[in-house]
């Protein structure tokens, strides 16, 4: 299960077809060391997004 703490390259690892969820809400830089690395909730701050809604999306999208 996908929390605001799980580190963005865990979720890519986990399954590169969530990508799309991030490039939704202007997070273009996936492939940056320094992005991969933050965690969801720090990336959503940076793109004024909500990380809550952000996590639904991606585990409903992974049936967790």
């Amino acid at each position: 299960m996908i929390t605001k703490d799980t580190i963005i390259a865990d979720v890519l690892d986990q399954n590169p077809d969530t990508a799309p969820f991030f490039f939704e809400i202007g997070m273009h830089c996936l492939g940056c060391p320094s992005a991969r690395g933050e965690t969801i909730e720090q990336a959503c701050a940076v793109h004024g997004e909500d990380a809550d809604a952000l996590v639904e999306k991606l585990n409903e999208f992974l049936g967790a």
